[in-house]
């Protein structure tokens, strides 16, 4: 059964949740308010509709920006699996208050998957110097920050002239409207079910599969039903679920929804990191960084 996490894991996020001021940290702050001042046309970036997916459900729609650099494989497979509408009509089955909200699987149980095989774990990337990364902390040894919209960990650029490849280690961090892919208890057993995350959870980083990153719609994925069952498994409530899932390239143009994103090069992404710097002290977290967005259609 692809029901991620364990059971004490679940155990210790009620603990969190019960604790109040660590929920808060875990990912409960709320979102820094709407900037005062319009954003300037070069302080966005634009998301690539050909990796913008694009979930529409009973409670509203959640835009969901790919990271085929990070995981290929997995990308490519929400990618088929959209374009087949085999995600059309799959119930979130299994919600978690303070947690995620899980879905991909046909049988709405937890038992069901694609009939294509399961998928090798990319549970860490190789980063190039080419790639975009913008730092908001650098913690000895590391550097922590964001590629595109994706809160990522990395290894500090002094290591690219160490490594064989030329690439230092990366890992996507789950943060709030992070995507994951659930699994067995194999490494490599990820086929169909993904989640995305309700709040953060950094005991899953480097353990689960991350493709994505929520750019619009997390108030969709907070409000969707929290499961009444064992390990928020749906029973006798009645589901939400996904209506309609597609790649936006694959929509006619006049219907396409465009996002733009503040861009992690602007001096505004700055201003915004610097603030939540300062309002956090020493309880910043990447998690706590939003980035404003833009959403046409």
């Amino acid at each position: 059964m692809r029901q991620f996490p364990g059971l004490a894991a679940l155990t210790a996020l009620v603990a969190l949740s019960a604790g109040g001021a660590n929920a808060q940290d875990a990912g409960g702050t709320p979102p820094p308010p709407a900037p005062e001042t319009p954003i300037a046309a070069p302080d966005w970036r634009a998301v690539p509709a050909g990796n913008l997916l694009v979930i529409d459900t009973t409670r509203g729609r959640i835009l969901v920006e790919l990271t085929p650099e990070v995981a290929p494989l997995h990308v490519e497979r929400i990618k088929l699996l959209a374009r087949r509408g085999f995600y059309d009509g799959v119930p979130w089955h299994r919600v978690i208050d303070w947690f995620m909200a899980q879905t991909g699987d046909p049988l709405g149980n937890g038992e069901g998957q694609s009939p294509y095989p399961d998928l090798k774990g990319e549970f860490t990337f190789r980063r190039e110097a080419t790639m975009p990364f913008a730092a908001v902390a650098e913690p000895a040894g590391a550097r922590v920050g964001f590629f595109h919209s994706l809160p990522v960990q990395t290894q500090p650029d002094s290591a690219f002239a160490l490594t064989a490849d030329g690439k230092v280690h990366a890992w996507g961090l789950y943060c709030p409207g992070v995507a994951g892919m659930a699994r067995d208890e194999g490494n490599d057993t990820a086929n169909s079910q993904f989640f995305l995350m309700r709040q953060a959870y950094p005991a899953l980083d480097k353990r689960y599969t991350i493709w994505g990153v929520t750019v619009s719609g997390l108030d969709v994925v907070r409000s969707l039903q929290v499961g009444d069952g064992d390990n928020g498994m749906m029973t006798q409530a009645q589901p939400d679920r996904m209506t309609r899932v597609r790649i936006a390239a694959d929509i006619p143009e006049a219907e396409r929804p465009s996002v733009q994103v503040l861009a992690t090069d602007s001096p505004r992404f700055r201003a915004l990191v610097d603030e939540r710097r300062t309002a956090r002290g020493a309880d910043f977290s990447v998690c706590d960084i939003t980035l404003p967005v833009q959403v046409v259609n």
